[in-house]
């Protein structure tokens, strides 16, 4: 029985895809570990969707290959989003890697391990944009905590960001069906999932290319009737696909969190019909208002990008006033980076990389102050906390998180007192910090 070591980088949407190749893998027989050095057989699961990201996954290739160097028969498969953008060309620069798998057949992997074609005789990375859907036949080990999930409902993008090369990686949106998603969700709930996070490259558009179409909110419905499921939670909405259906749903549904992550990318006008994003700051103000109408206690969760072609100090400052005026309860601030085959790419007026930095800076500061005032009035209250573990980085207690912070992205509770990982307990929040909280363990719930 050969080992397979996996590493997973990137979103959450492709730590899913991992699950599934994890799957395949044991269900054809190969077993899995958190050593490398003990594998047989080494994965590399790539992100490429900006610069940064490129080069982490190069960086580690290169890191698994000198683990094959240092023991003959070992293996090395390259997964995902850097195989399915640059395939090609890697095939030409590292030899060292055996097999090649893309977006759309990385289920394939079992069957590529067995064949013993020579290096030149490998496998072709996947052609083009392209994903698969899983079946319901479609095995999943889960390298997650326990008690937390991500559930992907779709593929693909049928936006035109300008920015944004996703599309011709993962190619134009699918919906998974509603029966396959409640069927996957159950399966989950059954395993001890309690905390289920709604993931897509545009979780608002699922539903729509269905026969008959469906909706979000359908989607919520039936989730929310699966018992055990206390946090449903909605990451990457689309700002003008947020209908008044699926907010009055978010309100009314008890396991569905007052939480909604919604991309803006930035606020100023000129800048929106560069970016292609198809709103109007005025456009933003509104929604917003709208949103917080129906859920008036919605933590708002967004992100921006600094530095686009053509951002002057002005487009700049209306961004910064903005994140001032709307007092989000969570912001993400990336710089601008200039992706081979976006339309951004080709635009005049790029912006120095200094300046992006000063500018991500900046705004990172003012929402720091914003979240430090919404951490210090929590200070005294009483919150339910899902307990995740021991903190890595501190003996004094276990650590956790509340309805209003997703895993890996927001801030995090450090809880004083007894509490097991998965469990629920209610915490006095003693202290803040600018995105964490500590708190003190007074039941359980």
């Amino acid at each position: 029985m050969e080992k397979v070591h996996l590493i997973s980088l990137g979103c959450p949407k492709n730590l899913v895809d991992s699950e599934l190749m994890l799957g395949a893998l044991a269900r054809a027989g190969y077993a899995m570990t958190p050593d490398p050095a003990e594998a047989e057989v080494v994965v590399v699961n790539t992100c490429a969707f900006i610069e940064a990201a490129k080069r982490e996954s190069i960086d580690t290739i290169l890191a698994a290959a000198e683990l094959k160097r240092d023991a003959p028969g070992r293996r090395l498969v390259v997964a995902g989003c850097l195989a399915q953008r640059y395939g090609a060309e890697l095939r030409e620069q590292l030899p060292e890697v055996d097999i090649f798998v893309g977006t759309g057949n990385f289920l394939d992997l079992p069957d590529l391990l067995r064949r013993s074609e020579t290096p030149e005789r490998r496998p072709a990375p996947y052609p083009g944009a392209a994903h698969l859907l899983p079946g319901l036949d479609a095995p999943r080990m889960r390298a997650g905590a326990r008690h937390s999930a991500y559930l992907k409902v779709s593929e693909g993008c049928n936006h035109r960001c300008a920015f944004c090369i996703i599309p011709k990686i993962r190619g134009r949106h699918e919906s998974r069906p509603l029966d396959a998603l409640v069927a996957e969700a159950r399966a989950l709930a059954a395993g001890g999932v309690r905390e289920l996070n709604l993931i897509a490259q545009d979780l608002t558009a699922w539903g729509r290319d269905l026969d008959p179409p469906a909706s979000l909110a359908a989607l919520l419905r039936a989730l929310a009737a699966i018992d055990s499921l206390r946090w449903i939670r909605l990451l990457y909405c689309y700002p003008n696909l947020v209908s008044d259906e699926l907010l009055a749903t978010i309100a009314d549904l008890e396991p569905v969190v007052n939480y909604i992550d919604m991309p803006m990318q930035h606020a100023d006008d000129g800048m929106l019909r560069a970016m292609r994003r198809e709103r109007s700051g005025a456009a933003l103000h509104r929604l917003l208002d709208r949103i917080r109408t129906r859920i008036p206690d919605v933590t708002l969760r967004t992100s921006f990008i600094v530095g686009f072609p053509g951002e002057t100090p002005q487009a700049f400052a209306r961004l910064v006033e903005f994140v001032r005026a709307e007092q989000f309860d969570r912001v993400g601030v990336f710089t601008y980076s200039r992706e081979e085959g976006t339309p951004a790419c080709d635009f005049p007026d790029q912006v120095p990389d200094r300046v992006m930095r000063e500018r991500r800076a900046e705004l990172m500061e003012a929402q720091a102050e914003i979240s430090m005032r919404k951490n210090r009035a929590l200070v005294g209250r009483k919150l339910e906390v899902l307990v995740e573990g021991p903190a890595a980085d501190s003996p004094a207690g276990p650590i956790g998180r509340l309805a209003s912070q997703a895993p890996e992205i927001d801030g995090a509770v450090f809880l004083h007192g007894d509490a097991a990982p998965g469990e629920f307990v209610r915490a006095r929040v003693d202290r803040a910090m600018t995105y964490d909280l500590s708190a003190t363990v007074v039941a359980s719930i």
